[in-house]
């Protein structure tokens, strides 16, 4: 990506943080330093300012597709992950008498008999793939006032994280439509009491979202387990029009990998980046919305870190810096565009 002579953002401000071999990268993404901005310390760490200065800087810059990155990166996740046939556990890539080996936990296997093989759609879901336009929503506070919802919904299909709210008036800000939306069993837990007393809420709360799949890590730690398959149950004894999907743990696993050669180091992955990975392999063009893991805008107006809540995530679990320096970087590379504010209203 290259940025006119007379453009604020010919100041130059690094962009990666980790020490990849940057051969081929473009001079805009190796140097955009600005002198305004402290050079980063020998941790390869940036404050809050150094990121909003940067994407002050990239917003400066016209965003355009770029179909040989954006080719050239999807294929090397595929070679690694294949999220078309490997994202979710399916009969087809989990046959009867497999021992599952969970993500994390990896000395504990669970072994896959009759019923639990009957969970699993024959094959992938995503029977439309490849889909021309996705929506990777995050739950960003920086959505409230956004108005990007028209926007979000006019996409041929909708990722959402951790079952978040869509309807009245916040629905103008996120969209309303979903494809697809993770659950964290914590969720199932701590927000619906297991399932027992607040079963009908829980059913109330998912009927929001339509016809759309819920995808839960049943196969990330043991403790997951039970919490996903009782969802499952849940569904299908009240004929919900919601489907389950459970992530393939090996799939997550190698997309841990992947990110590791990059310089993600955490515990694990956030939901966010494993969606967009998959996002990535499924469609043409990637949208991201409410990705910012900041405390202000760019503007320096306080931002809540969820669009609904300013509840924080647990520390040292994610690296969140770190994870969102590489999702500027696919922005800047033309693979995937990243919404920095307000949507502009057709």
């Amino acid at each position: 990506m290259w940025c006119p002579a007379d453009a604020p953002a010919r100041s130059r401000l690094v962009v990666e943080e980790n020490r990849e071999d940057t051969r081929g990268t473009s001079a805009a993404l190796r140097t955009l330093r600005s002198p305004a901005t402290p050079a980063p310390r020998a941790t390869n760490r940036y404050s809050e300012g150094d990121y909003l200065q940067m994407i002050t800087n990239i917003q400066n810059c016209p965003w355009r597709r770029q179909a040989e990155e954006y080719e050239n990166f999807r294929a090397t996740l595929t070679s690694c992950c294949d999220a078309i046939q490997n994202f979710v556990v399916s009969q087809n890539n989990t046959p009867v008498g497999t021992n599952m080996t969970y993500e994390v936990e990896s000395k504990k296997q669970i072994p896959i008999r009759e019923n639990i093989f009957h969970m699993f759609p024959v094959s992938q879901p995503f029977v439309e793939y490849p889909y021309n336009h996705c929506a990777v929503v995050g739950n960003g506070g920086i959505l409230n006032k956004s108005l990007c919802g028209a926007e979000i919904d006019k996409s041929d299909f909708v990722f959402r994280c951790n079952l978040p709210p869509t309807t009245g008036n916040i629905s103008k800000d996120v969209g309303s439509k979903t494809n697809l939306v993770t659950v964290n069993p914590s969720i199932i837990t701590l927000k619906y009491g297991n399932l027992k007393e607040k079963k009908e809420v829980f059913l109330e709360d998912i009927a929001t979202y339509g016809d759309a799949f819920l995808l839960l890590p049943a196969f990330s730690f043991r403790a997951n387990t039970g919490t996903s398959f009782k969802v499952y149950y849940t569904l299908k004894e009240s004929k919900a029009r919601q489907k389950v999907l459970f992530f393939h743990p090996k799939y997550l696993k190698h997309l841990a990998l992947f990110w590791r050669t990059k310089g993600v180091t955490a515990y694990r992955l956030s939901t966010g980046l494993m969606i967009t990975s998959v996002a990535v392999e499924l469609c043409a063009n990637v949208k991201l919305y409410g990705f910012w893991p900041f405390s202000k805008t760019l503007e320096d107006t306080p931002v809540s870190h969820h669009y609904y809540d300013n509840r924080l995530p647990k520390r040292g679990f994610h690296q969140m810096p770190r994870e969102y320096n590489q999702i500027l970087q696919l922005h800047v590379k033309g693979i995937l565009k990243l919404q920095f504010s307000k949507c502009e209203l057709a």
